[in-house]
This record gives C-alpha cells, structure tokens and sequence, in this order.
C-alpha cells in the first residue's frame, strides 16, 4: 500500500545562532544535534517504503520555511510543506502568506506554540486575525504538542474558525506515562474527543514516543483506538515525525508498531490513514 510521511523534518545548525538558531536542538539531544538533510531522510524513506512526504517547520523563522520549500524543488519525495509565519503580526504574516503561497509546495503553517512563553498564544486577537487569514487562503494550521497546555485552544479555534482545517499533530501528545486510568488521560481523551467533533478537524498518528512510556502496540492501542473512534480512520493521518525518533532506533522501527496496530483494520480504513488523509489535506498527488 502506498504510504505518505504527513510530518517529517529537516534542518542544518547555523554556525551563528544569530541566523537561523534552533535553540531547542541542544547538544544533550544526542544523535539529533546535528544536521539533518534531504539526502538523509531520502535514504529512510526509501528503506521503509515510504513514497511521499509533507515537510514540517522545526524552528520559527523564515529561514527554516525557505529551506524546506528549496528540498521540495529539488526532491519529487517533498510533496509539501507546512512553514511558518509571525501569527502575532497579522500584516506581516499576509505578506509572507502571499508570497509562499506561490510556491507549489506550500501548504499550510505552524507554530512551536509549546515552546512560546505565552501561554495563551492560540488566543490572542491578533493571532486569530491571522489564522483568518489562513483559512481564507485554503491553507492548512498545524499544532503541535497541545495537550496539556493547548489542546482546548485548538478546540476553541475549530469552532471559531469552522472552515480553518485544524490538524492536531502526534495525537496533541496522549499521556501514556500516566497510564490510561489516571485523570490526565482521561482528560487528554475528553479534549481529544471535543476536537474531533469539529469537522474542520484532523490528527496524525505521529510523535508517539512518549518519555517514561513503553512504545508499543500494547502501550500505544488505548490512544490510538480513541482516535480511530473520535475522527474515524479518514481523518487521521500516519508522521514517522522523523529525525526526532532517532534516538529510539529510527524510522524502521517506529512505523512498524504503528504498522502492527494498524493491520486489523480494514483495507479502506489502512488506505486513509497510510496515505488517504494526507493527500487530502495538503492536496498532495495521489
């Protein structure tokens, strides 16, 4: 079946921090403190059987948005890119939204919202101007890692904004290491599940290496079969959210437990997740 990476990055570490800085990529990530490139992901792309893949902003800047639209020119596996702009400047967000939007590639944008200091970000006037902005342009809002500080904002941005297609990345983050019975899984569920009651809303099946978990299928089902029931399987997409799995092995082994999960499901059910979703919502080739 054909499979389509919907979140995969890419980056290269400027001499200067001044240029482009990618302060959270500290030297005590290990194995991801390093440049990461095309060429790379292409070779575990390829290895995994991977034919196609959506490019996520990892840092926000400009910079890191023009670089992974230069990949898309140069690697017919780039299908797309979700980028960046200054949500809280709505007039310079325009301006950038325009300009990128002319690019073949671009598909929609993100904000590392749990790294900001504000813990109200998604809620402030001006950056609801800008994601108007957005959704008028038929363009796409990633969030990341939204569950706990965020995900009743997303929620609270799907209904405001009913034609803003809202795509919450790595399930908004499940608490496995709490286990399935404690209270902050089970508000993870709730939220979850108010998100997926907006139409406008979808989520990926990605970034689920959860420190102080076990990943595996017996540890992942209980989150994942939430979210098969809450946004049924066309509304779901697969990220192998590489290089951050490279300390845990890699591509390979994170796509097979989601692999392994998977393979009861229907062959309707395997075509969206694998690769249906995500050809719909960024508009990538099928």
């Amino acid at each position: 079946m054909r499979v389509v990476d919907s979140h995969l990055h890419l980056w290269r570490l400027p001499i200067s921090t001044q240029d482009s800085p990618y302060a959270w990529i500290t030297p005590a990530l290990g194995p991801l403190h390093r440049d990461v490139t095309a060429e790379e992901a292409e070779g575990e792309l390829d290895a995994a059987g991977v034919g196609a893949a959506v490019l996520v902003q990892a840092d926000d800047t400009v910079a890191d948005t023009e670089s992974m639209l230069q990949v898309c020119d140069r690697h017919d596996w780039a299908a797309a890119t979700v980028g960046w702009v200054p949500l809280d400047t709505p007039e310079q967000a325009s301006r950038l939204l325009d300009r990128w939007q002319q690019h073949r590639a671009f598909r929609g944008v993100r904000h590392l919202v749990h790294d900001d200091p504000r813990a109200d970000f998604l809620e402030l006037p001006t950056v609801r101007r800008s994601l108007q902005a957005v959704s008028d342009r038929g363009l796409t809002l990633d969030v990341p890692d939204a569950f706990p500080a965020h995900l009743w904002q997303v929620v609270g941005i799907a209904r405001d904004l009913p034609d803003l297609v809202v795509v919450l990345d790595h399930l908004g983050k499940p608490p496995l290491a709490s286990g399935v019975k404690s209270t902050g899984f089970a508000a993870w569920a709730a939220q979850l599940r108010a998100l997926a009651a907006e139409p406008c809303a979808v989520a990926k099946v990605s970034g689920l290496r959860i420190p102080g978990a076990r990943y595996d299928v017996a540890t992942l089902t209980p989150a994942l079969d939430i979210a098969l029931e809450a946004f049924g399987a066309d509304r779901l997409m697969y990220g192998g959210d590489w290089p951050m799995t490279l300390p845990a092995g890699g591509y390979g082994p994170t796509l097979e437990v989601l692999q392994e999960w998977a393979a009861p499901l229907s062959p309707s059910e395997q075509s969206a997740i694998w690769h249906g979703t995500a050809e719909r919502v960024y508009r990538l080739p099928s």
